[in-house]
């Protein structure tokens, strides 16, 4: 069979449609999984007793272990064992499974980006009066946050194309709705190629979207 322009062409439109799901789970997912993971990273620096342990094992799990068995596990297996999980939606689920699993390589992105900043810049905070907090909050964690800005960046496209697994826990994303569009009318390169693209382009836009941002932070330097 010779390849389709046309419906190669209006396989875009449809496919759009439900690009919003994407989107919303590699976002959110990224935004929580920023905030856990910056307190998992303060955790390890300072070597808290006993949660400093639990977070390695935490990052450890979810670094080491494929994020499709970490979904089977969250959405078919603990609701086995916790009843108020039952009734979790599949586009929840996946959130929180993408937030855990970012979070985890997160936490190691910012915990080696707040160790490369000089602990000079922490002692002279600490030495015209600033508590730790202050200091982390006002001197190290905007210089670290620069830093780690790029390795933020590969893992929110790593979400962001992760987020296609959504379709083995039942949600209808732009995966699968390329998979039902090529089985029904076995035009499998037209509905593949037009869902690549569409990944390439939302890739390429956030990659200038990240260029602007390093490019205002690093002014200062």
């Amino acid at each position: 069979m010779n390849f389709d322009v046309k419906y190669f062409i209006s396989a875009f439109p449809d496919l759009l449609k439900y690009i919003n799901y994407t989107i919303a789970m590699a976002v959110t997912s990224t935004l929580i999984g920023f905030v856990l993971a910056s307190v998992l990273a303060l955790i390890r620096i300072f070597n808290i007793k006993g949660l400093s342990q639990i977070v390695n094992i935490f990052i450890s799990f979810f670094r080491s272990t494929p994020l499709l068995v970490q979904l089977f596990i969250f959405y078919y297996g603990l609701p086995q064992i916790i009843k108020p999980l039952k009734d979790i939606s599949p586009l929840t689920a996946m959130i929180v499974g993408l937030s855990l699993c970012g979070s985890a390589y997160m936490a190691e992105v910012i915990r080696g980006a707040i160790t490369s900043i000089d602990k000079g810049q922490l002692e002279a905070s600490l030495s015209v009066g600033m508590t730790y907090i202050q200091a982390f909050r006002r001197i190290i964690y905007p210089q670290a946050i620069r830093v780690a800005i790029p390795g933020i960046g590969n893992i929110f496209v790593d979400l962001l194309k992760s987020s296609s697994l959504a379709f083995v826990l039942g949600l209808t994303e732009i995966l699968a709705r390329a998979q039902m569009s090529a089985a029904s009318s076995f035009k499998v390169m037209e509905s593949y190629l037009s869902l690549a693209i569409i990944y390439w382009i939302i890739v390429e836009i956030f990659n200038f979207l990240q260029r602007i941002i390093e490019k205002k932070l690093s002014k200062a330097y």
